[in-house]
């Protein structure tokens, strides 16, 4: 009769276990996203997270404040990988690992990017910056709600590299050296 009890527990138990295994996922609020662009023959990639506003505005305390380093996504750090050297705006970044940051303002946001990689995206050193360059700015005509990254009129050798969120589109152009 122990025995009989022992199986019973043991079975449920592995019945119980297999079960939570194959519950589905709760859904990331920020899922990942990815962007890339085929320059001189070689894929450049930003691997970021997607956050939204739900009933957030730019500039605010809660998300993306005004004169302050942002993350530019959501969760772990924005990442660019590029096997081409290119030139970002004004600025000259060899082919590597490198983590995006933005610092935004009212009217102007600078694109940083930064040496140091596989960080939180919370967490950043500015003397680990590779550059800044200014970002162009151009109104949405109505507000998008999810944050997102993308490569558009891609040429070449060059594309322009937007982030655009809530009715803001910053973007600079990206051409490979």
């Amino acid at each position: 009769m122990f025995l009989r009890v022992l199986s019973t527990a043991a079975c449920t138990a592995v019945l119980a276990t297999a079960s939570l295994a194959q519950a589905p996922a709760k859904p990331l609020a920020s899922p990942p996203a990815t962007a890339t662009a085929t320059l001189a023959g070689q894929t450049v990639t930003i691997k970021y997270n997607t956050p939204s506003l739900r009933g957030r505005h730019l500039g605010g305390p809660e998300i993306v404040p005004w004169g302050k380093v942002w993350r530019t996504g959501a969760n772990p750090a924005t990442t660019l990988i590029t096997p081409v050297p290119l030139h970002i705006g004004t600025m000259s970044v060899p082919a590597g690992t490198y983590t995006i940051y933005t610092l935004p303002t009212a009217t102007t946001w600078m694109l940083i990017v930064n040496k140091q990689t596989g960080q939180w995206g919370t967490e950043y050193h500015a003397e680990q910056d590779l550059g800044r360059t200014a970002m162009k700015a151009h109104k949405l005509p109505s507000s998008q709600e999810v944050m997102s990254i993308s490569f558009e009129n891609v040429k070449k050798d060059s594309a322009e590299l937007h982030v655009r969120w809530e009715t803001t589109d910053e973007w600079v152009k990206v051409e490979a050296k």
